[in-house]
């Protein structure tokens, strides 16, 4: 790790690997195992399979520390009020959704797919930096950012011809 926000994906996932395959409930499906074990064993790969998605994801990964921390909640639909979303930010978004709307073709997604990536890139290190520094306001507002950012790499990722855009906050 780099701090109290970034980790080291691969040795995360080598984790999870080792521990799934200590827990997977297929290893315990045999007869001599007890539907109590059985139980134990899902509830087990579940839990495992449940904390590596949200370690892996920068975004699931700040609004649980930010859960965990500091008590605020910014998954729900709530998060942009709690955080105050700033003019520039709902102007990017608009831009965006404006930009997958017109395209025709992948091509046309191109500039703002790099441009996007580079603004989630930055916010991972902005919340790096935030969580280091226990800057909760701060943290509130990049969060809520990234989570702008991410919510348009799935609309680019989910576009298709003619396909209306959503766009989540």
């Amino acid at each position: 790790p780099r701090g109290p926000f970034h980790i080291d994906v691969r040795a995360l996932r080598r984790e999870f690997l080792r521990l799934q395959a200590a827990t997977h409930p297929d290893f315990h499906a045999h007869g001599s195992a007890s539907p109590t074990d059985r139980r134990r064993a899902e509830a087990a790969s579940s839990l495992i399979n449940g904390a590596f998605k949200t370690l892996s994801n920068p975004l699931l990964r700040a609004q649980y520390l930010l859960r965990e921390q500091y008590g605020l909640d910014l998954a729900g639909d709530e998060a942009g009020r709690i955080a105050g979303v700033e003019e520039e930010v709902l102007h990017q978004v608009l831009e965006a959704r404006e930009v997958i709307e017109e395209a025709t073709g992948e091509e046309d997604l191109r500039g703002l797919r790099e441009e996007n990536e580079g603004r989630i890139r930055e916010s991972e290190e902005r919340i790096g930096e935030l969580f280091g520094k226990g800057d909760v306001e701060g943290l509130k507002r990049e969060v809520v950012r990234l989570r702008y950012w991410v919510n348009i790499r799935e609309g680019i990722d989910n576009w298709e011809p003619g396909r209306p855009v959503v766009l989540e906050h």
